[in-house]
């Protein structure tokens, strides 16, 4: 039998009891890494013990999720969770989803069936109007349908401010209204979330040369807020990755001086992105990384083994988000081109799963961007009292010729994508490989780190 925390036996027995009093749709939020799959494999227990549903039907965003929750179901179910006759449930994507026909549908109108969403958000629409495809297929063949809903989140909203379908509203543009509510204070009081650090770092003199004139700004925020560079060339530049794996390396070897199996995650931009920092790693540092990305076609035994290793770094495209659980993963770095706070917060979730270790510690290292920075000061909207407690400046520099020899990036004075002509795993970019750009008619400018690094970071709890 399966050992609830106290959050997902209270949560099991408020669900349980609303749907006996009438209530056929339920919405837990709960932040990341809390345990939310296993709760919700509680709930479809006790209702199968209560003879009050035949069939378990969970969807989920990812085929890496799909594949965890089938594992949690058939675990705490003791019995087979593949679809097939005999079993008590199936996992699938939503991507499955849109795509079963009206004979699958039939199972929800002739048998009772509980129907699990982890990661709800993704579903949008309250009407057809509104809807988002996943959406809509829950409009037109579960919502009504299915005997029980259970819908689970970590990130209650939409960056696209539509609302979540299952959603209850009071207004139009208030927020989502949730049966339960677990947040990040209350996970880290009762040890079931890590204590998290964000690492914001930082330069104070990055210089703009153009043909005309050259600029310079005391701040990735000063750099940004004149509309002359990206934050792309910013995580491009290799002097500026090296310098946030440096520090992001250190600390994961502290950890694993207590903690032989502390695992590292890098999230990055892009494919061949991901190939630069594996690269780095290596070069610079004589590390070995893995790489999973959306073009890998085994990227669940990627990442599964992984999971059970004690290598120390993963590099990931989008597949090592939200519902991956990788319990031993304690430092990120978030090198994403995606800047929105459900990302963010998503990302932070990898690292804040406890083990109940000794060394029950996550860090997250990224650059003082201004959306990054402003999601990382507050999170103080589930942990009230979360502030700054430390700002320092560390001197990490890779060479005390630094200053002198300023690793150098070719960017524009308007939006270029810079990237390596091959974009492919089996291509991997050399250090003699040249960034190529979108529109080569445009002025050029050049992009240079040339001051000295700083970190602020955020913790809470202090």
């Amino acid at each position: 039998m399966t050992t609830l925390r106290a959050w997902q036996e209270d949560c099991a027995y408020l669900a349980l009891n609303q749907y006996l009093d009438g209530e056929k749709h339920f919405l837990c939020l709960a932040t990341p890494g809390a345990g939310k799959s296993i709760m919700a494999a509680e709930v479809a227990s006790r209702l199968l013990d209560e003879n009050l549903i035949d069939f378990v039907l969970c969807f989920s965003p990812s085929r890496e999720v799909a594949s965890g929750l089938k594992k949690t179901f058939q675990f705490s179910l003791k019995n087979r969770f593949d679809g097939y006759f005999g079993s008590l449930g199936d996992s699938l994507t939503y991507q499955a989803m849109i795509n079963l026909d009206e004979n699958f549908w039939l199972l929800l109108k002739h048998s009772r069936v509980l129907v699990v969403f982890d990661e709800i958000h993704h579903c949008a629409g309250m009407a057809l109007s509104d809807a988002n495809r996943w959406g809509e297929a829950i409009l037109e063949n579960i919502q009504a349908q299915a005997t029980y809903t259970l819908a689970l989140t970590g990130t209650p909203w939409r960056t696209d401010s539509l609302p979540i379908s299952l959603g209850h509203y009071l207004e139009a543009d208030s927020g989502v209204i949730c049966d339960y509510s677990y947040g990040l204070r209350q996970a880290i009081n009762d040890r079931v979330c890590r204590f998290p650090k964000v690492v914001l770092i930082d330069n104070d003199k990055i210089e703009l040369t153009s043909e005309s004139q050259t600029e310079t700004f005391n701040s990735l925020q000063s750099y940004l807020s004149k509309g002359k560079g990206t934050y792309l060339s910013f995580i491009h530049d290799e002097n500026c990755i090296c310098y946030l794996l440096k520090l992001a390396m250190a600390k994961l070897e502290e950890l694993r001086k207590s903690k032989p199996n502390a695992g590292g995650l890098i999230v990055a931009s892009s494919v061949s992105h991901a190939l630069n920092i594996q690269r780095l790693l290596k070069e610079k540092f004589n590390k070995d990384a893995r790489l999973v990305t959306y073009r890998h076609d085994n990227s669940s035994e990627i990442i599964d083994s992984f999971r059970r290793s004690s290598d120390e770094w993963i590099i990931s495209i989008g597949m090592i988000s939200e519902g991956t659980d990788i319990p031993r993963l304690q430092v990120c770095c978030h090198l994403s081109s995606v800047k929105t706070e459900m990302y963010f917060r998503q990302v932070l979730g990898r690292i804040m799963r406890i083990e109940n270790s000794d060394t029950e510690e996550a860090w997250m290292y990224t650059f003082a961007e201004p959306n990054l920075s402003m999601f990382a000061h507050r999170m103080d909207i589930e942990v009230p009292d979360y502030k700054i407690t430390t700002t320092h400046t560390v001197d990490l520099s890779l060479s005390t010729e630094q200053e002198d020899h300023p690793v150098r990036v070719h960017t524009d004075t308007e939006y270029l994508r810079v990237d390596w002509p091959t974009d492919t795993l089996s291509d991997t970019p050399t250090k003699d490989s040249k960034p190529v750009f979108s529109n080569p008619t445009v002025e050029t400018s050049y992009f240079d780190v040339v001051g000295q690094f700083r970190e602020k970071i955020i913790s809470a709890f202090s």
